[in-house]
């Protein structure tokens, strides 16, 4: 919904959502004029549940959440994806991101609509799920997520995606950083092989051109990168329940993540 730069429109149309009326406010910077904090408030008061899933690449967390969110009836967020989708997006309008403070990334990503819809990618309508997962955005997105300023940026934007009925995050901070309130905190982890092995199948059934040899050290590098970051890094919530997936199926690992939901979850 476009505000024309008015703080009160952002702020009367956001009380939509207590109706259970999704709204996408299309510039909710502006209310720093008068309510800085409104959507933290807001939050507040609405409160939607989260369920964070977070690991290492390889792991499942894509396929568990997005077969969760669609089984719960909640929205669903891929925070690596919105990394890679800046990236293209970047690459696309030749925006060289790095160097910009993160308030005004922030008001320049936000105003580009990225919608998650039947396990499919959007930006502005148009389907980029293929697009941003060839190696060169991979490798931009890589570069793009080590920078403190735009990790900060997205802070915001991914809380952006929390609303009724609730909210299925994975990601690498979802439970540690961005949702540390969630009603429920997973860490999924396997070996390394394993998820060698898991990448590989997952890109080519996506029509990509990869090769297995060198997978694993590519997987192990970015874990050493993310892992000693400064600022998110990548390691177990407090509180998060860890499952081993190595030898799990997904139905197996989807069976136990569901069974603690019901139990993590307020009833309906």
């Amino acid at each position: 919904m476009e505000t024309y730069d008015d703080h009160r429109m952002a702020m009367c149309f956001s009380l939509l959502s207590f109706a259970g009326v999704s709204v996408e406010i299309l510039d909710p910077q502006c209310v720093n004029k008068t309510f800085p904090n409104f959507f933290d408030s807001l939050e507040h008061v609405t409160r939607a549940p989260v369920v964070s899933i977070d690991g290492p690449s390889g792991v499942g967390k894509g396929t568990i959440a997005t077969l969760l969110a669609k089984r719960l009836g909640f929205h669903y967020l891929d925070s690596g994806a919105l990394y890679r989708v800046m990236a293209l997006i970047s690459r696309e309008l030749e925006v060289e991101l790095v160097g910009w403070e993160s308030e005004k990334i922030e008001t320049w990503f936000s105003k580009r609509r990225v919608a998650f819809r039947d396990g499919k990618i959007f930006w502005e309508n148009k389907d980029v799920s293929k697009a941003i997962r060839s190696q060169e955005i991979s490798d931009l997105a890589s570069r793009i997520a080590s920078n403190l300023e735009i990790r900060k940026s997205l802070i915001n934007i991914q809380k952006y995606f929390r609303r009724a009925p609730g909210l299925v995050a994975e990601g690498r901070d979802m439970g540690s950083v961005i949702f540390p309130d969630s009603s429920l905190k997973i860490f999924l982890n396997a070996s390394l092989q394993v998820r060698a092995q898991r990448r590989y199948k997952q890109l080519i059934s996506k029509g990509l051109q990869v090769k297995m040899e060198g997978l694993a050290d590519e997987l192990e590098n970015r874990d050493l990168r993310d892992k000693s970051r400064d600022h998110s890094p990548l390691q177990r919530a407090e509180g998060a329940v860890e499952i081993d997936t190595s030898t799990l199926s997904v139905e197996e690992v989807f069976d136990s993540v569901f069974k603690l939901c019901e139990s993590a979850l307020p009833a309906d």
